[in-house]
């Protein structure tokens, strides 16, 4: 386990009102840098941690290195426990549904009186505009903001195979949150900060929307698209597997043929650059097609390793799990246990910064497993807290 004491945000505290994903992804990231995430949830439990098919993975995932206070927001005694809390935090992170926050009496306007240097963090599914109060999830502003449509095959809108925009969005509102905390060093005030679904997936599109403003016509989806590099797709191989192969320079486009023994391909001037290439595909591309079809996968990635060439062998997330540059030591993947006794290995924040170590500290934690430590810290006695929890205010 890491010394928290090395880790950049620690003595940071962080208040967690969140589900799902886009909020959990903010706290993990926080928690992760070193801050203490208190995942506030009701004395049942967060529903994330009851959701199945595609969701089974959410809470495991992005609830380690967290603290779990299980307290009844909606009861007076509950939301008392929760202000006393406030002035102890730096950051509150939400993603509830808009005006929920404000119903409990834990909005902004509010919560700032009990603390000015507290930094408020609110993710929503779209920012300031005639959106705002809207409900929205992942998959709809895929789908309103042109990321489904630019996924699937023409006519088949389809969403991305991860909750992009949900983990997007949560590291847009974590940049606000860590440029706040920055600020507050000059100013010993906190701040506001809302980052939201839609407007994240807007960002998303920003080089088809450039790309749009300087051509005619609509824009293609990306399976119907004109690359821009001659050879950057996959190919069906001898095993009956698939690679995919990028040639993105002309160095590239020699060294390929030279590996792959085609020496009449780099002598033909009409494939003498990536636009020629490009304009000779309909002849061209079929040749390679034949010509990859012939070899085995482990020979095309040795071939393409060899020489420089990138490539990919097509891979399930499964098989990351046994992936050589994920598993070499403090790399990619963190030992995690689960509630259930699972345990696993599951990727760890992709940054290396020197003298830090981004390293599991807590697996993911029970319902209220820290709600009388916390209680207690508050100046809480057994007495009490057994008050509490027979009254259901806490779990």
């Amino acid at each position: 386990m890491t010394d928290e004491k090395k880790l950049p945000l620690s003595g940071i505290r962080v208040l967690e009102f969140t589900h799902a994903v886009m909020g959990p992804t903010a706290g993990l990231i926080l928690g992760d840098m070193g801050a203490e995430v208190i995942h506030i949830e009701p004395p049942h439990g967060d529903s994330t941690r009851r959701l199945k098919g595609f969701g089974t993975g959410y809470f495991p995932f992005y609830s380690r290195n967290k603290k779990s206070l299980a307290v009844n927001l909606k009861s007076e005694e509950g939301r008392t426990l929760v202000e006393k809390l406030i002035p102890t935090a730096d950051i509150l992170v939400e993603n509830f549904g808009p005006g929920t926050m404000d119903r409990l009496g834990l909005g902004y306007e509010a919560v700032r009186t009990l603390n000015e240097r507290l930094i408020y963090l609110s993710l929503k599914g779209f920012l300031s505009g005639p959106y705002q109060d809207r409900t929205a999830m992942d998959e709809v502003v895929q789908m309103m903001g042109g990321l489904a449509y630019m996924t699937g095959p023409p006519g088949q809108p389809l969403r991305a195979g991860t909750s992009i925009i949900d983990i997007g969005g949560g590291m847009f509102g974590t940049m606000g949150v860590l440029l706040a905390l920055y600020e507050r060093e000059q100013t010993g005030k906190g701040k506001f900060i809302k980052s939201a679904l839609f407007e994240t997936t807007a960002f998303f599109m920003g080089q088809h929307m450039a790309y749009s403003a300087l051509t005619e016509g609509n824009i293609p989806p990306m399976p119907a698209r004109v690359s821009a590099w001659s050879i950057y797709r996959t190919f069906e191989t001898l095993d009956d597997e698939s690679v995919f192969v990028g040639i993105i320079s002309d160095a590239h486009w020699q060294r390929f043929c030279s590996v792959f023994g085609r020496e009449d391909w780099a002598q033909d001037e009409r494939l003498a650059t990536n636009n020629g290439r490009i304009d000779q595909r309909q002849w061209f591309l079929p040749q390679v097609e034949k010509m990859m079809a012939e070899l085995s996968k482990a020979d095309i990635i040795e071939r393409c390793e060899q020489v420089g060439i990138p490539f990919a062998p097509i891979a399930r997330p499964e098989d990351l799990f046994t992936d050589p540059q994920l598993n070499q030591e403090d790399s990619g993947l963190l030992p995690t246990t689960f509630l259930d006794g699972t345990e696993t290995k599951l990727p760890r924040l992709p940054l290396e910064m020197d003298g830090c170590d981004f390293d599991l500290r807590h697996d993911p934690p029970d319902i209220g497993a820290h709600t009388d430590s916390l209680l207690h810290e508050l100046g809480m006695n057994d007495a009490q807290i057994s008050g509490l929890r027979e009254a259901g205010t806490i779990g």
